[in-house]
């Protein structure tokens, strides 16, 4: 018997669970396992804010305003600005703050992470909060964050980003997707721990921060899942706020890359997350890992689709595989506001965060910090 068949059989059915099999079964099957987390809404530990920033001059003042307009306790908190190799004006801002609660670092040009880490013994707070340059704060935003660490056993929280509506049908349906992340991060929040925060905003006890190594894509999935495989858990805030602009496709396609590449790099470095010592890890595998896997998962089934022999079941199979990219490409000519467009653009979402993860393998072969640009 040919094997070509089975291929087929078992790519169709692992891709239908990775999109709607554990998405159904995460809304029926699964309701609260942890327990309820013990929030202290009048809880004000010392916190430490860390900004890593290159550039950042058309953003840092902005910044330094939400930062001291945070509904927090103005002497409880420590403001570290960490100049990455910047070459604008931005120490320049930053010196001319008037405020003695503002450390700015200067670093040569090392990378995000590099920055970082040299910010880490400079950290007095009980709890570390990361934040971005380009991202505004709801003011409750650090205070809604931390009430949830008088809880003990939370290690990280990390807040929801809510995105300002673009005007594009791809904006729009990346919208879309972020919804469905923000509401998976839910559910996983209220079983034990989700895998990883949103960069921009989120917050972890200092006792448990380490450094990185310095070609880490991604420090919120790395700084909270060693705080998770100690026993912590990291759950998500939804009151706590971040708010950004919608990107460009082109630089959509970037970010999705490096984040993703950014999990593979992780997951090489962390293989504790595919044995017992991962509570959640059925939960890890039927989301984070299977992300990564359905493009290859879809290029099986097309590759044991051609190996079929020569039939008209073959040939609908062929014409219906090939169906969902021809949309996908069919959508750089669709004007916005064709009926067709809700069709097209959807496909070319799902068609860019497949690519991306294909080629998220190159974290593999091509050093690290060559992958990480900014986003428009």
């Amino acid at each position: 018997m040919s094997i070509a068949p089975v291929l087929l059989a078992t790519s169709a059915v692992t891709a239908f669970y990775i999109v709607a099999g554990y998405p159904a079964l995460l809304a029926l099957a699964f309701r609260r396992g942890a327990p309820a987390v013990a929030k202290n809404p009048a809880a004000r530990p010392t916190v430490s804010v860390i900004v890593a920033v290159h550039n950042g001059a058309p953003y840092i003042r902005d910044k330094l305003e939400t930062l001291f307009a945070l509904d927090y306790p103005g002497e409880l908190l420590q403001v570290i600005i960490i100049s990455d190799g910047s070459t604008d004006e931005t120490e320049t801002i930053v010196r001319q703050w008037p405020s003695d609660r503002v450390l700015l670092l200067s670093a040569p040009r090392g990378g995000k992470v590099a920055a970082l880490n040299l910010a880490f013994p400079h950290a007095t707070g009980e709890i570390v909060f990361f934040t971005d340059v380009r991202q505004p704060l709801d003011p409750a935003a650090l205070r809604q964050l931390v009430a949830n660490f008088a809880d003990p056993t939370v290690g990280a929280v990390s807040g929801e980003m809510r995105l300002w509506r673009g005007e594009s049908g791809h904006q729009a349906d990346m919208e879309l997707y972020w919804r469905y992340e923000l509401w998976v991060r839910k559910r996983h929040s209220t079983i034990d721990s989700v895998f990883n925060t949103t960069g921009c905003i989120y917050a972890m006890r200092r006792s448990l921060i380490q450094p990185m190594p310095r070609d880490t894509l991604t420090d919120d999935a790395v700084q909270p899942l060693g705080a998770f495989l100690r026993g912590y858990r990291v759950i998500l805030e939804p009151a706590a706020i971040a708010y950004d602009y919608p990107v460009s496709a082109g630089a959509e396609f970037r970010r999705r890359f490096r984040t993703l590449a950014g999990m593979w790099q992780v997951f090489a470095r962390t293989p504790a997350l595919f044995t017992g010592r991962n509570r959640m890890r059925f939960h890890f595998l039927s989301h984070k890992f299977s992300r990564l896997a359905l493009p290859w998962v879809l290029l099986t089934g097309l590759a044991a689709t051609l190996a079929l022999p020569s039939s008209t079941l073959r040939t609908w199979l062929l014409c219906l595989e090939a169906a969902f990219p021809a949309l996908a490409l069919l959508d750089l000519l669709v004007p916005a506001g064709v009926a067709l467009k809700r069709l097209t653009s959807p496909a070319r979402t799902f068609g860019l965060m497949n690519a991306a993860a294909l080629a998220a393998v190159i974290v593999f072969v091509v050093p690290p910090e060559r992958l990480w640009r900014p986003t428009r």
